[in-house]
């Protein structure tokens, strides 16, 4: 049985039916059923990670179906995120209002990326700047970009620019992907819990599903595998065993692989040892391994919108460069960004060492607060997350929680007035004597708890 590593969280096998066995062929399929455990009682729901189908209403009559599920995916999946933006926590104008404990972002090093992208080698303005230009981006980025991933990935042979595409943001990059790899319902494997807003990505343009790697599925044809390392949300980076395992796996079943490397920069501990998959000698099958990057979470700018795509399949690049017509980037930025990512003496003695002091001092922080209050939690060295297990500390059912007293610094009775959303988010609307929050509870990730 082949078992997906997951370390200290190892989930299930996902079995794919029998259905699915046919779907992938007699060639391979057959392998693949003898290294799955079946229970074949569990089905797989219409949309897996979606949400019931059922509670996409149909009363909106000016939409189409596939508009009615895209604007379900905004009502259900934003809900926590505009509860919180209309009432931001504020020390000084809004002490009592939501953190938002649900997304994973980077604002500690402001003053450094401010500074950076207002020298004066940032502004520039030229005619080619400001006209159409190669949808894969810029030739000058490309080559850019190609550098600065032959160098902090350590690949063996430098990376070409003609198999660098760059995309709006990671969002794009995962939409893009699944649009070009898969016909609509097929499915991607991806290892439990995950980054859940993956879901949303896939789905709302090429109708792509997810399998998760822990529960047993039917019917639905496999086309490749996700992989996320360093691995959001539990911190996890894989080794170069790990790696070579995965990719062999999807080798001899024909899987695509997706490798999320947005995380590459934000290991903070030297011993954890992270190892990119273009470091690797030989990958077991280029054309279908895809590598992806963005600067959303390395270099603390979400807002920028930022991605880059590295295949050397010449077809997959080429489709997805055709997406870029509706997900491309400025020419003004694609210069600030080849700029900056050429900027190695500021990337590496500046940037870099205080980004990971800063990250490793935070962690530090929160994690010492979780250990006085006695919360368990995964302690890795990588990413800007910790997985945490409220479970002990819950009394109570329904809408209600109430705090385990060995968590409080008062002997003030804490109670929480929850509401979850259909995302899985748990939205606290009423916190006494304090701010309130929201908190991804891990469903929008398929956590098994």
């Amino acid at each position: 049985m082949f078992t997906l590593p997951q370390k200290d969280f190892r989930a299930r096998t996902t079995c794919l039916g029998p259905a699915c066995m046919q779907d992938l062929g007699s060639s391979h399929g057959e392998d693949l059923e003898g290294e799955c455990s079946r229970k074949l009682d569990q089905k797989l729901p219409e949309l897996r990670g979606v949400g019931d189908p059922a509670m996409i209403s149909s009363d909106t009559s000016y939409l189409s179906s596939r508009g009615r599920m895209i604007k379900w995916f905004w009502d259900s999946a934003e809900e926590g995120y505009r509860t919180y933006h209309m009432d931001e926590y504020d020390e000084d104008k809004n002490p009592s209002g939501i953190i938002n404990l649900g997304t994973s972002e980077n604002k500690l090093c402001f003053d450094l990326l401010s500074w950076r992208l207002s020298q004066s080698d940032m502004q520039r303005v030229e005619p080619s700047l400001l006209q159409y230009a190669d949808w894969r981006g810029h030739l000058f980025l490309r080559e850019e970009v190609a550098k600065f991933l032959s160098f902090y990935c350590k690949s063996p042979v430098p990376l070409r620019p003609e198999n660098v595409v760059v995309l709006n943001g990671g969002a794009s990059l995962f939409s893009a992907l699944a649009t070009v790899l898969c016909e609509a319902g097929e499915a991607f494997l991806i290892p439990t819990p995950y980054y859940g807003a993956i879901t949303q990505h896939v789905c709302l343009y090429g109708n792509i599903r997810l399998a998760y790697v822990y529960l047993d599925s039917e019917g639905v044809k496999v086309k490749g595998l996700i992989l996320i390392s360093p691995q959001n949300p539990l911190g996890d980076v894989y080794s170069p065993e790990e790696l070579q395992e995965y990719l062999v796996f999807a080798k001899r079943h024909r899987l695509h692989v997706i490798v999320d490397e947005v995380y590459m920069l934000s290991v903070f501990e030297k011993s954890v040892g992270y190892r990119s998959v273009l470091s690797l000698e030989r990958l077991p099958d280029p054309q279908r391994t895809h590598v992806m990057w963005a600067t959303s979470k390395d270099f603390g700018m979400s807002g920028l919108r930022f991605g880059t795509l590295y295949t050397e399949n010449r077809d997959v690049a080429t489709a997805v460069a055709s997406l870029c017509r509706y997900h491309g980037l400025s020419g003004l930025v694609q210069y600030q960004m080849a700029q900056l990512l050429r900027d190695r003496d500021w990337i590496n003695q500046v940037y870099l060492p205080e980004n990971h002091a800063r990250l490793k001092a935070a962690h530090t922080y929160v994690s010492e607060e979780l250990r006085a209050l006695g919360i368990p939690f995964l302690s890795r060295g990588a990413g800007f997350f910790i997985w945490v297990d409220l479970r002990k500390g819950c009394r109570g059912s329904g809408r209600c929680l109430q705090a385990n007293p060995k968590w409080q610094k008062t002997p003030v009775p804490l109670r929480a007035r929850s509401q979850v959303t259909n995302a899985g988010e748990l939205v606290i609307v009423s916190w006494p004597e304090g701010p309130a929050a929201t908190v991804d509870l891990g469903h929008s990730g398929a956590a098994e708890d």
